[in-house]
């Protein structure tokens, strides 16, 4: 954008700005008129049909009147306050009451007027609403009609600081107010037209101050055709920025050439423990092709728990390596990063490459070992955790990346990775289903491969939610589950007991089975705690079925291979994530038996909780699983916004506008494909890449 574009003016210039009030805005992100603008309400309210008190009837309503009285009121349980106001107009008279909100008596005070918006209900002192919403205005400017905040739909904004919704809806107010007639808009106007969709002055207009007669429903859905219109422009700069980020990638050419030849083939066959299932088969096609063309490979392998995608990977390794790369696996947490250097260890074997692990918590000797190892070139393949990120790792020829479980890493963190080579091909590989909306943001750089189906043999996990006082039973079938030759795993959320936290931890949840439902049988523990010696001598022990169930915290959640455990108690289930829950569950059907996953859970439940388990009960099938938790939680919480790389959003909402993404997704293409690299929409995206979603060390 231009200086001279009016939305970029600072908000110091608006009335009403002065230094307190612009740094306030300033913590939230707005700074510019077009900041304030496209930030929108977080609701509306319907107050252009104020009613007379006299009128009112059960259901929901808006007053304006005069506080006439304001003070607690005693009640007979202890610390508990009930604050009590009463509005008066020229027709009678109305109580609110709040619970619990004991400031309020230096809020309210006899003689303001106020505009109460609420739910009404009939008590034998009349009407009276129940905490509603509230604001302080000047009710001679609604006689008036020129008030912006009632006689009219009204936005109602989140408060910043000491910003109240009013003194923002204000603020609004008067920056819609310095708009010229036209103003610059990235949306082309076939764009616009093929989807009835105003321009975008319009649209700032009509989303803060909706006409009369727009529906409040529509309104608080964010589906109106400005609300529609402002989402999908901010949707279109992102993936337009996007697919500028990626032209950079696979416009430039790669230092070297990737050749698959017979003798390379025969040697991933030798490798090759089983027969891939066609899943693999194509994943594995689409990687290779990749490896093989000029320009560097950026692809997303998803895959469920046990799809089987880290031979796929270990196949691609051993072509880059036959071409003579290193390649780094880089895996989330120690536990899988020893799982997986004692996998690839054991495939290499009979090959002339060579592995090594690097960890941070590898003693002095060993990692300086592996780190000249890495510098030669005598080591083809490096597992490791972060630790691989750190200056003294330095690779001799670093041509392919693969990193496990991609939403545990920050963006920087892979962009850093990509530094240590010279354009390296990367692979990311993820066990937890990403909804397409999702795909199109953390990960729209990549191309994508998905491996649906299982290693032949495998049967769905049968789960089952019970309360906790049928937790005996569940300890019984773990018994027979052992005593018909299997293991098991007992999963808990926190290692120590807290006196802040009523959960049964690892620590004494291991003592009490031993002592008491599970007396008799091998227990082994495994938490975060402990050193990585004491946690690979418990593995091992546990894949050697030297121990018989295993008590353990998440540290198992990803990655864990033991086809010999066929049960998962899961304690306080209703403290875990969907997608958690989902991965924990994956340690258990790796093999051909039967498996089980029974989750235990304390009363009462949230109605969020309840929807996790039953979602868990429903179905194993991780895509699924990662639609519901995206309906349930949203895009945020699924992967820790700044880690996963999602875009800082002003307006669009990941999991409410799954469709508006798709449909951005496929007009960016075009205008990728149609419009010059300077063309205005291109400029204002590259412009928002770095400031607006604050996504500067993406790629």
């Amino acid at each position: 954008m231009t200086a001279a574009d009016p939305l970029q003016a600072p908000l110091g210039d608006l009335t009403g700005v002065g230094p307190t009030r612009a740094a306030a805005l300033a913590s939230a992100g707005l700074r510019t008129l077009e900041d304030l603008l496209l930030r929108f309400p977080l609701r509306y309210e319907d107050r252009g049909h104020i009613v007379a008190i006299a009128t009112l009837r059960p259901g929901t309503a808006t007053i304006a009147g005069e506080v006439v009285d304001a003070q607690i009121k005693p009640t007979r349980r202890p610390r508990f306050t009930v604050f009590e106001v009463t509005v008066r107009d020229a027709t009678g008279s109305a109580r609110a009451v709040f619970f619990n909100q004991r400031f309020l008596a230096q809020v309210f005070r006899p003689g303001q007027q106020v505009v109460l918006h609420g739910k009404v209900e009939w008590t034998s002192l009349g009407p009276q609403f129940q905490s509603p919403q509230y604001e302080f205005v000047d009710l001679t400017s609604v006689d008036e009609g020129d008030s912006v905040h009632t006689g009219r739909i009204v936005p109602i904004y989140e408060r910043i600081g000491p910003l109240t919704p009013k003194l923002q809806r204000d603020l609004v107010a008067r920056a819609l107010d310095r708009l010229p007639e036209v103003i610059t808009d990235p949306l082309p106007i076939e764009v616009r037209r093929a989807r009835g969709l105003p321009t975008r002055r319009e649209a700032l207009l009509d989303t803060h101050f909706p006409p009369e007669g727009t529906s409040v429903d529509t309104l608080n859905a964010f589906r109106t055709p400005a609300q529609v219109r402002l989402i999908l422009e901010e949707f279109v700069l992102f993936q337009l920025a996007l697919a500028d980020q990626r032209a950079r990638v696979v416009t430039t050419a790669k230092p070297h050439r990737v050749l698959v030849s017979d003798e390379i083939r025969t040697l991933a066959r030798r490798v090759l423990p089983f027969v891939l299932t066609p899943g693999q088969k194509q994943a594995l096609r689409e990687i290779v092709e990749d490896l093989q063309r000029p320009t560097a490979m950026n692809r997303l392998l998803q895959g469920d728990v046990g799809a089987g995608k880290t031979i796929v990977a270990l196949l691609a390794a051993i072509v880059a390596m036959a071409n003579g790369l290193q390649v780094v696996l880089m895996a989330p947490t120690e536990l899988l990063a020893e799982q997986h250097a004692r996998t690839v260890a054991s495939r290499l074997d009979g090959t002339p490459f060579r592995s090594v692990l690097l960890t941070g918590s590898q003693r002095s000797v060993a990692r300086r070992d592996a780190l000249a190892a890495i510098a030669s070139g005598q080591a083809q393949l490096v597992v490791g955790t972060h630790a691989v990120l750190e200056d003294p790792a330095l690779f001799n020829r670093l041509g392919l990346v693969i990193i496990d479980e991609q939403h545990r890493f920050g963006v920087g963190q892979r962009a850093r990775l990509r530094g240590k080579g010279r354009l390296p091909d990367v692979l990311v590989m993820t066990a937890t289903p990403i909804p397409r909306t999702l795909a199109l943001t953390a990960y729209g750089d990549l191309d994508v491969s998905v491996i649906r189906d299982l290693p032949p043999g495998r049967q769905p996990v049968r789960t089952t939610a019970r309360p906790e006082e049928r937790r005996n039973e569940a300890y019984a079938f773990v018994r027979e589950q052992v005593a018909e030759g299997r293991q098991a795993y007992v999963v808990l959320p926190i290692i120590e007991d807290s006196d802040k936290i009523d959960v049964r931890a690892a620590v004494s949840m291991e003592e009490a089975l031993r002592d008491g439902a599970l007396a008799g049988l091998r227990i082994g523990l495994l938490h975060g705690k402990l050193k990585a010696a004491e946690k690979q001598t418990v593995m091992q022990a546990f894949v050697a079925h030297d121990v018989d169930v295993l008590v353990s915290t998440t540290v198992i959640e990803v990655g864990v291979d033991v086809p010999n455990a066929s049960v998962m108690v899961v304690e306080h289930a209703e403290r875990f994530g969907l997608a958690q829950l989902h991965q924990l569950r994956g340690r258990v059907g790796r093999g051909a038996a039967q498996s089980y996953c029974v989750l235990l859970f304390d009363r009462p439940l949230s109605e969020e909780a309840r929807e996790r388990l039953k979602a868990m009960t429903d179905t194993t099938d991780g895509f699924v699983i990662a639609e519901r938790d995206l309906a349930i939680r949203g895009p945020g919480d699924m992967f820790g916004t700044r880690q996963a790389g999602l875009p800082t959003l002003r307006i669009g909402d990941l999991a409410r506008d799954q469709d508006l993404m798709a449909d951005a997704h496929e007009i960016a293409r075009g205008l990728v494909a149609e419009v010059p690299d300077d063309a205005l929409p291109r400029r204002l995206a590259r412009a928002a890449w770095a400031g607006r979603f604050n996504l500067a060390q993406v790629g």
